[in-house]
């Protein structure tokens, strides 16, 4: 019987026409060319984004006064390295300070006493309330507060000598970066379902076992993204010690600018520093997210050195088959 359907253009059947007795003498179906949508709006944006950047990056480099020279022969001048140095330290000791205090300000915050829950509230508020500069400068100056730093049998010294400007800017930095890890955490435990903690209770684990097996682990998922920003931000924010005189590294490059009237090459050079350093953290942090998210996830995304080894492979083996 003929089918109503072989009548088309050219003799060509629909492909749902096709049914599995017919004979090798059937017609295949036309091919369907697709023809992709123009985006003109996106090539007009590409255009006026690349000439605007284009027209940035003429102003900078064709600018008179600015010896670019100077940055490069400043880049790894030895006062520039040691003030990279201080930043690098003065933001690891403040972010570990800031990491322990505020894990104890969040178990404070979520505890049933109510006394230790509003000290803890009392702390992130006035900390989180007042800028970091305020509370660098305060620290800097506590001397006009408490002349002595009196311990009893322990300690006891003049606190011009104790408040040095590095431990203004410990002080400063870390105890204002325990408030806003103090939320972080507290985030990051509340994440964990209640029953986790139960069963752990009924298999007659303690509360401070619970917490440190159970909760905080799976926590940590919650944790680490926000955390690596804090210590990015940290990097950055260290910045503001230069206020308490701490020779860190925008303070040495802006000693060298007003010696040698190179300061904004001077700045320049700093924001390489901190882009280099910021660059580095942010790939740990990258892995770190990864390896804490492998219970939560089967299947990780690939990382982008794997991405480069899957597309070469995949070139050479397009390459061996042209031969």
């Amino acid at each position: 019987m003929t089918d109503k359907l072989d009548k088309g253009t050219g003799g060509a059947r629909p492909a749902a026409a096709v049914s599995k007795d017919d004979g090798p003498a059937s017609v295949a179906p036309a091919v369907i060319k697709a023809i992709p949508v123009r985006h003109y709006g996106r090539y007009v944006s590409a255009v006026v984004v690349l000439a605007l950047v284009g027209l940035l990056i003429n102003a900078f480099a064709t600018a008179e006064k600015i010896q670019w020279q100077a940055v490069g022969d400043y880049v790894f001048d030895s006062t520039v390295l040691a003030g990279a140095g201080r930043t690098l330290l003065i933001s690891v000791l403040a972010m570990v300070m800031g990491v322990v205090l505020g894990v104890i300000l969040a178990v404070m915050r979520l505890s049933k006493n109510p006394v230790t829950s509003w000290v803890a509230w009392v702390y992130i508020w006035f900390f989180r309330g007042t800028p970091v500069y305020v509370q660098l400068l305060l620290w800097f100056n506590l001397a006009l507060i408490f002349p002595v730093l009196n311990l009893g049998p322990l300690y006891k010294d003049e606190m011009v000598d104790v408040m040095t400007p590095f431990m203004a800017a410990l002080l400063g930095l870390g105890l204002n970066e325990a408030a806003y890890m103090a939320e972080i955490c507290r985030a990051g435990l509340q994440s964990v379902d209640d029953g986790q903690t139960e069963a752990a209770h009924a298999l007659g684990m303690s509360h401070g076992k619970t917490l440190r097996r159970i909760v905080i682990p799976q926590a940590m998922r919650v944790i680490v993204p926000p955390t690596g920003n804090e210590f990015l931000n940290m990097l950055k924010t260290s910045s503001l010690v230069y206020a308490v005189t701490y020779n860190e590294l925008l303070r040495a490059t802006s000693t060298i600018g007003s010696t040698s009237y190179a300061v904004m090459e001077m700045l320049f050079v700093a924001c390489i520093w901190y882009l280099v350093i910021t660059s580095v953290f942010s790939v740990g942090q990258y892995y770190l997210e990864r390896r804490f998210a492998r219970g939560s996830s089967r299947n990780l995304p690939p990382t982008p050195w794997q991405k480069i080894k899957v597309n070469m492979m995949a070139f050479s083996r397009e390459r061996s088959s042209t031969v």
